[in-house]
């Protein structure tokens, strides 16, 4: 019996999962899934619950909103909002998933470039544009992702659909890349974009590296990044983790807030509409019970009313 393992060895306790409410802005690295850093980042937290707002392709890095506990009630709602990229063209190359990850499907030499030059096309993608999906998108056919039926050869057409460009800056340029500063609505394909500019430039272009810099109401600021948070664990600082994360109400900041009456509050947390004075006629709306604590969210009905439709508890 001697060459038994020493009873510590043979026994590691649970990992105990709390709950955690709350919103981490995630430095995504580039090279993991939007998925993978989603579990990383619950193990570190040691959090039962939790869902990302919005995912990025693992070649892009930056901006990703990690949603704990009550939080994920509110994920959702990052996908309607605005974005903002950096992001880093090739050209003269282009590939089949329009970046770095693709496969070759024709190259051409790279004109001569200059503001006078990029400048035109530019201008072309400004404002509100339609646009074709990717195939290598996560919209789905019949329940299928377009991204799995392109890696398997497959293409389907795909209906041009509205966007908007609100900025597209020229950064810089060399003699076969340029650097482009976007800020645009929500279903925006970045790579798309990339591929069609290169196409007007008749030389093809595919996405080199991409950089999400902002989402919603969130941006470059509030960013942490998996370093930070394991040097405070490897420092013994783990009970400050949870400072890095910021209210649940963040998400939905931007929307107008109103003020329910303790009158009202009961009748509002049991799901029903209510109708509070001086509220907002259309949309939605931010609740806060009278000593400024958040309720969730609310939609205006036609009748004036709000109808409570997401409640933290």
């Amino acid at each position: 019996m001697s060459d038994m393992l020493p009873a510590a060895t043979l026994y590691s306790p649970p990992v105990k999962y709390k709950s955690i409410n709350g919103i981490l802005v995630l430095d995504k690295p580039s090279g993991i899934t939007s998925n993978a850093a989603l579990q990383q980042a619950k193990r570190l937290f040691k959090a039962k619950k939790a869902g990302h707002g919005g995912s990025l392709d693992p070649l892009a890095s930056g901006l990703l909103p990690i949603y704990f506990g009550e939080a994920t009630k509110f994920s959702r709602f990052l996908l309607e909002a605005d974005k903002h990229y950096i992001v880093e063209a090739k050209l003269g190359v282009r590939t089949d998933s329009s970046d770095s990850e693709g496969n070759v499907i024709a190259t051409n030499k790279v004109p001569t470039l200059s503001n006078e030059l990029l400048e035109p096309i530019l201008d072309k993608f400004r404002g509100n544009i339609l646009q074709v999906p990717s195939m290598f998108s996560a919209l789905k056919l019949n329940g299928q992702p377009l991204y799995k039926l392109a890696r398997q050869g497959i293409e389907v057409e795909r209906a041009p659909r509205p966007i908007h460009i609100y900025q597209l800056d020229l950064v810089n340029f060399t003699n076969d890349t340029v650097v482009l500063n976007i800020k645009c609505s929500k279903g925006t394909y970045i790579r798309t974009l990339v591929d069609d500019m290169g196409e007007l430039l008749g030389c093809g272009a595919h996405v080199q590296a991409l950089r999400r810099l902002g989402a919603g109401p969130y941006s470059v600021p509030e960013m942490v990044s998996f370093e930070m948070i394991e040097n405070l664990i490897q420092n013994e600082a783990a009970q400050k983790l949870e400072s890095l994360l910021l209210s649940v109400d963040t998400s939905v900041a931007h929307w107008p807030k109103v003020i329910i009456p303790a009158s009202a509050a009961f009748y509002c947390k049991q799901g029903q509409a209510v109708q509070i004075a001086h509220a907002p006629t259309s949309g939605w709306v931010s609740l806060y019970a009278s000593d400024d604590t958040f309720l969730g969210i609310g939609e205006i009905m036609h009748d004036g009313r709000i109808a409570p439709r997401r409640l933290v508890q």
